[in-house]
Order: C-alpha cells, then structure tokens, then sequence
C-alpha cells in the first residue's frame, strides 16, 4: 500500500517514472473496461491511452481520506475517465460499432485480485455483449457494469430516459435468450 501511495504523491507532482509505474500497473484494467465500449483492439489501446492521458493531467483532483481503500478508491477514479473517454470516442464515430477482437494475452494479464475463473466468466459476458446492437450494448455497459444512472446515460449519449429504459430492458432479453440457448446447447452436448 505505501508502493501504491509513493506512485500517486509522484504522480500528482507529474514525476515522469511513478507515471510510468502507474501506467504499467494498470494498462491491462484500463484495457479490459474500454474494450467494452470499443472493440477493434488498436483503436481501444489509442483510447487506453488517451485516458491515461487525462489521469495525469486531472491527478490533482484525485483526493483520498488516511484510511480508505487506496486502490478502489484510485481504480474507481480511472474507471471513470476511462469509460468517459470512450464514449466521447463513440460520439465522435456516431455510436457506430468497431469490429475486432482483443488478443488473448490481455486476457492473461494480472488482475486485481481476480480469480481465473472470474476471469473466464468476465470474458464470456464481453462476448456475449458485443453481440447485442451497438446501443443496447452501451447501456448495458453504462448501467449493469459501470453503474451510470438511466438520467446520466440519457445525458452523456443525448438519448431520452426511456430510450435508455427500454435498450437496457431489450438487451436484458437478448442475453438471456443467448444464456438460455447456450445451457441447452451444453446439456444437450453433455449427454
């Protein structure tokens, strides 16, 4: 934890080496949260970095309390400007969808504390979500996994309240036919 601490006291005075700490650190969860929202690898790392771009200009408004959770509280901050800046790379591409796939090594890449079947189940829910329509899977990202309320999805993609209800509700029923149809194709595979 005090690694951690020495890493952002440096980061907050623009120290070029915690930077790069922080950055190595973290790509591959930066990575994996712009992946939900961008799907042509090359164009998620540009995004990746981009928003590390951010962090270090805004680390001033990084605060923390003595006794909080460093880590949650410091990844909680940087998913945050990670999942807005791939949206500002949505707007400007008008929501259209980028096709592509994320190699298997980010895959394997640490993580904070997550088991590997964590990981594996983490990855299937990605595939399943890249298969909705480009603006179901938005929102289901923005509300299910990155906790945005429908009125700032509404906001952020300047589509109404019930637009965002109802893409959430429909891309609810599209992933539970596809959960639905692959426990049948896995019971019937198993006999």
């Amino acid at each position: 934890m005090e690694q951690l601490k020495t890493i952002i006291e440096g980061c907050m005075h623009a120290q070029p080496r915690c930077q790069r700490l922080l950055y190595e650190r973290y790509y591959a969860y930066a990575l994996k949260i712009v992946f939900r929202y961008i799907y042509r690898y090359e164009k998620a790392t540009e995004v990746v970095n981009d928003g590390f771009v951010k962090i270090f200009s805004r680390f001033d408004r990084f605060t923390y309390e003595e006794g909080e959770n460093l880590e949650k509280m410091l990844l909680g901050w940087m998913r945050k400007i990670m999942v807005n800046t791939a949206i500002d790379e949505l707007r400007r591409k008008n929501m259209i969808p980028e096709i592509g796939g994320i190699p298997e090594y980010v895959w394997e890449q640490p993580d904070m504390g997550q088991s590997a079947e964590q990981k594996l189940y983490y990855k299937e829910l990605i595939i399943l979500i890249k298969e909705l329509p480009p603006s179901y899977q938005v929102v289901f990202n923005m509300y299910v996994i990155d906790g945005f309320s429908h009125q700032e999805i509404a906001d952020k993609l300047n589509i109404s309240l019930g637009t965002s209800k109802s893409n959430l509700s429909k891309a609810r029923e599209h992933l539970k036919k596809k959960l639905n149809n692959g426990i049948q194709e896995f019971d019937i595979c198993s006999f």
